[in-house]
C-alpha cells in the first residue's frame, strides 16, 4: 500500500461542558462529540523522499505551523520506518468554526500513517501521539458519538447508531480557542449542568427531541458577539429547528430537526443568506474503536 484515501469528519458539540481550570493550564470538561458527515478528504501517499509534502486548496494552511506537519515530524521522529510523505488535502470543513477541522485533519493522518507505514500502534499510543497535538483530537479518533472527559483525552463510546439531521451556519465572525478559554478563566464561568447525561441519554434512546432540549455549551455564555449567536439561534427555531446551539468554542451555530424535510427547507431558506451546510450525524458501525 503506496497511498490511502481518508474521510476527516466534523464534528459538533451536543454538550461542553467547562469544569474547572487544572494546574497544567488545560481545562477539565464533559463534552458529547458528536461526528458528522461533512469532512475534509484527504489523500497520504509514501514518497521516495525523505520530506513532507501538502497540496490544499486553503493556502494558508500550507506551512510548518499545520497540524499535518506537527504530527508527521512528531511520528517521524519515534518511527524509524517513516520517510517521505505527500498530503492531498481538499478542505470543505470552515476553519476557526468549532467544527473540529485541525483535529480531526490530524487525527486522520496519524490513523492513515499507522496504515501506511504498518506501525500497528495500539489504541493507547495513537491516542498519546495525538493529545501531544491538541486536546480535541483524541475525540477525533472516533467516527462515531463519545463522551470526552478530562481535557478531552477521557474517552467512552456511546452505545448509538442514531441518524439525525442538522443544519450548519458560518457567520462572518472567527473565534479563537485560546482566546475563549481566557474569557471563561477571567470571568470565572464554570459549569454544572447536567446535560451531557441527558444527551446521552436521548442518542442512546434515539430520542432526538430528548437531545435537541438539552444542548449547553458553556462558551456561549463568553462569547463577545453574543448577538449574533443567539439571532442566528433564535433564525433556527423560527425555521423549525426543534433545537439550536453554537458548537465548540464557535463560531458555527447548528440547528437539529426532526427531519429531511424539515431540514432541507432550512437549509435553502438559510443558505441565501449565510454560508449554510446540511448533513446528518455520523456513527461507524464498524466494531473497532479507532477507525
Amino acid at each position: 500500500m503506496n497511498k490511502i484515501y481518508l474521510k476527516a469528519r466534523a464534528k459538533i458539540n451536543l454538550s461542553l461542558e467547562i469544569l474547572n481550570k487544572r494546574e497544567d493550564n488545560y481545562h477539565n470538561i464533559k463534552s458529547v462529540f458528536q461526528k458528522i458527515n461533512l469532512y475534509d478528504e484527504m489523500y497520504v501517499e509514501r514518497t521516495n523522499t525523505n520530506k513532507f509534502e501538502l497540496e490544499t486548496n486553503i493556502e494558508s494552511l500550507n506551512n510548518k505551523e499545520n497540524i499535518i506537519y506537527k504530527a508527521y515530524i512528531k511520528l517521524k521522529e519515534k518511527y524509524d520506518n517513516i520517510s517521505g510523505i505527500k498530503v492531498i488535502l481538499n478542505k470543505k470543513i470552515p476553519m476557526q468554526a468549532g467544527l473540529g477541522g485541525g483535529s480531526t485533519d490530524c487525527a486522520s493522518f496519524i490513523l492513515g500513517v499507522n496504515k501506511l507505514f504498518n506501525l500497528q500502534l495500539s489504541k493507547s499510543e495513537i491516542e498519546t501521539i495525538g493529545k501531544s497535538l491538541g486536546a480535541d483530537v483524541v475525540p477525533c479518533f472516533y467516527n462515531k458519538s463519545v463522551l470526552a472527559e478530562g481535557i478531552g483525552d477521557e474517552i467512552t463510546i456511546i452505545n448509538t447508531n442514531f441518524k439525525y439531521y442538522i443544519v450548519i451556519v458560518k457567520p462572518e465572525i472567527s473565534c479563537n480557542t485560546k482566546e475563549m478559554y481566557d474569557l471563561i478563566d477571567k470571568i470565572n464561568k464554570r459549569n454544572k449542568s447536567d446535560s451531557s447525561n441527558v444527551v446521552i441519554k436521548g442518542l442512546q434512546q434515539n430520542n432526538v427531541e430528548l437531545i435537541a432540549n438539552n444542548l449547553y455549551n458553556t462558551f456561549e455564555e463568553v462569547q463577545l458577539d453574543s448577538n449574533t449567536i443567539q439571532d442566528l439561534k433564535r433564525e433556527f427555531l423560527k425555521n423549525n429547528a426543534i433545537g439550536s446551539l453554537m458548537t465548540g468554542s464557535g463560531s458555527c451555530i447548528y440547528g437539529i430537526f426532526k427531519d429531511k424535510q424539515m431540514a432541507r427547507k432550512a437549509y435553502r431558506k438559510l443558505k441565501d443568506k449565510y454560508e449554510t451546510y446540511i448533513c446528518t450525524s455520523y456513527n461507524s458501525k464498524r466494531s473497532e474503536k479507532l477507525d
